[in-house]
């Protein structure tokens, strides 16, 4: 399958989760995003792998994993985000030690913060383009927010599954044309993470589209 490479836009924080934070990937040379939700550590672990000269007192666990490799001359040779299902975007890494390659399954947002210390590059199938891309009309706006990288306070993983289950059942009663209107609405407030999920209820009706 033809993949594409995939370059880092910004992080945006999340409108209806505390905690919470939607990284937006791009394609090279296109138009089309990838919005991922993903949780306050691994945006505080991206967001210190972007700031180049930002060094926390103690290394953090993508620091420690990168170290680690690297003393026993482990490289990450590309990350793959090579599955979508139910919302989910699923990766896995492509390393290599002495000739020899592995691909090893990995969080989405662990394999980004990953590959940004390895200066690896990121790549996704145009299926999943397709599928969950969407397209900008103004990035001006986005950034990367200031993270602390001290320890931060994370809500438990069963109220954010519950809050996102009662978005996806509030969007189910509503129609086509006014999922489409909704879409365009978060995309214009730069509410990725409410984009995406109205992306994956589009998807989920259309699964051609």
């Amino acid at each position: 399958m033809k993949t594409v490479q995939l370059s880092i836009i910004g992080l945006t924080y999340s409108q209806s989760q505390n905690n919470a934070y939607a990284l937006l990937l791009g394609e090279e040379n296109g138009p089309r995003r990838l919005p991922i939700v993903i949780g306050a550590f691994e945006a505080q672990s991206i967001a210190i792998a972007l700031e180049k000269d930002l060094m926390p007192p103690r290394p953090l666990t993508h620091d420690l994993f990168t170290s680690l490799g690297l003393s026993f001359n482990i490289y990450l040779k590309e990350v793959i985000i090579h599955k979508l299902d139910k919302g989910i975007f699923y990766s896995y890494l492509v390393c290599e030690l002495d000739g020899v390659i592995k691909k090893i399954d990995s969080r989405t947002s662990d394999a980004v913060a990953l590959a940004l210390r390895f200066n690896s590059p990121i790549y996704t199938f145009e299926s999943i383009l397709e599928q969950a891309g969407i397209i900008l009309d103004d990035e001006t706006k986005i950034h990367t927010p200031s993270i602390n990288y001290k320890a931060e306070s994370i809500e438990p993983k069963q109220q954010e599954t519950t809050d996102k289950v009662r978005q996806t059942a509030s969007l189910m009663r509503l129609s086509d044309q006014k999922l489409q209107e909704k879409l365009n609405d978060a995309i214009e407030r730069e509410d990725y993470e409410q984009a995406a999920l109205i992306r994956d209820e589009i998807s989920k009706r259309n699964p051609q589209s």
